[in-house]
């Protein structure tokens, strides 16, 4: 059996990578191409659902859910429609890597969710790279420099 703590911080830790989407894909929606607004507003609020339920779910596991910070961090500049699309494949990289994690740390229902969050960032993923990866999620695959954001 799994220990709740161990699920609850893998909850957390998830929570914290949607509280970065939906900070994110503000930016991504700002500077993507106008073919590209219409995902973007998708995935964004298909981000803010799961930011949503996981908060929910914290609670459920007796957990406070962590707020979101008033800002984050982008991993590089986004100017254009170009950098907004990579931009937008690393943040559902990130997510995808988070629901790996709790899809180890969970079990039932909460594992199977996790595992429906995973399979969704990755096909996300693979809408705005345009290619896939064979494990998305696994931190192994950002060792290899083919696969790298740049």
């Amino acid at each position: 059996m799994k220990r709740p703590d161990r699920a609850l911080d893998a909850v957390q830790a998830a929570l914290g990578a949607e509280h970065a989407a939906v900070y994110a894909y503000g930016v991504v929606g700002s500077r993507v191409g106008e073919g590209r607004e219409a995902e973007a507003r998708t995935a964004y609020a298909a981000h803010r659902a799961r930011r949503d339920a996981l908060a929910r779910t914290v609670r459920d596991l007796g957990g406070t859910p962590d707020a979101a910070a008033p800002a984050y961090a982008l991993p590089f500049p986004v100017p254009d429609a170009a950098a907004a699309e990579r931009l937008a494949a690393m943040l559902e990289d990130r997510v995808a890597g988070v629901y790996s994690d709790l899809v180890r740390a969970a079990e039932g229902p909460l594992r199977t969710e996790a595992a429906r969050a995973l399979r969704e960032a990755a096909v996300r993923a693979v809408r705005w790279r345009g290619s896939g990866v064979a494990f998305p999620g696994l931190a192994e695959r950002t060792r290899n420099p083919r696969h790298r954001q740049r």
